[in-house]
């Protein structure tokens, strides 16, 4: 973890209000690891005193790629940014996905800009598998060119039918999991609203799959001090306190106590 000057350069916008930041960062770019993030301090909001947590879509040598959709103050302050501005970011921080595993078929499973989060688990992995993503319409369904390019196949699912199959992803990966799945060990790998979590996760630790989620908690500030974050985990026969920013984000499924996520 380090704090650093990163500088902005290059804004891409892409679809349905969402936009890609590319900052040259070689220091925390050189060390980020699947499913971690950074924070970010946002200009031109000085009266606010906390950072904004932001994962880490892409990181190729010196620079990493920031996946976000407009929707309040924090992101139009990094809508609002320059070309050749710097913004101070710290990072990389939490614990992130593990590398799958050799000998299991990888899955991942987002819902909306939740796959900002698993693109670097699919470039890093040692087996291709299967991505499904869901979103409540087309303009949700991000970047799917990225993991085909990586020889991933993408299933899409969208809430209005407007691409892919209408419904839930957990229904598009049920029928996947039903009619076309191998005798192979599915292990997943899993970012999205905390509905769609649990769903993936209930379905994993019923079958005694491996289901790795990351959690999206709201994070004060990010380094583990604040608290803000935590969630209840297994710990023996008991539970336990864990901070999604510095335990987290990414879990285990099976030691979630899932009951006391809303």
């Amino acid at each position: 973890m380090q704090l650093e000057q990163a500088i902005v350069i290059s804004q891409q916008p892409i679809q349905g209000g969402y936009s890609l930041l590319h900052l040259r960062s070689p220091g925390i770019a050189s060390q980020v690891r699947p499913g971690q993030f950074v924070h970010i301090k946002i200009p031109r909001l000085e009266e606010c005193v906390l950072r904004r947590p932001f994962s880490v879509f892409r990181a190729d040598g010196d620079t990493l790629t920031i996946l976000y959709k407009h929707v309040g103050r924090g992101t139009r302050g990094l809508k609002d940014t320059k070309l050749g501005e710097t913004l101070s970011l710290i990072g990389p921080l939490g614990h992130g996905f593990p590398s799958p595993q050799k000998d299991c078929f990888p899955i991942l499973v987002a819902g909306g800009y939740g796959m900002a989060a698993l693109y670097l688990v699919a470039k890093q992995s040692p087996v291709k598998g299967i991505a499904f993503f869901g979103g409540r319409s087309a303009q949700d369904i991000l970047c799917v060119p990225d993991f085909e390019a990586l020889g991933w196949t993408v299933r899409v699912a969208t809430e209005d039918g407007s691409l892919g199959q209408q419904g839930l992803v957990t229904a598009l990966l049920d029928d996947w999991l039903e009619r076309e799945r191998t005798n192979e060990t599915p292990e997943f790998f899993v970012c999205g609203p905390s509905g769609m979590l649990k769903a993936v996760a209930s379905r994993a630790i019923a079958r005694a799959w491996t289901a790795w989620t990351s959690v999206d908690n709201n994070m004060g500030c990010g380094v583990g001090a604040c608290l803000t974050c935590v969630l209840k985990v297994k710990s023996g026969e008991d539970w336990t306190w864990a901070r999604a920013c510095k335990e987290g984000p990414v879990f285990n499924a099976a030691d979630i106590l899932w009951e006391e996520i809303e």
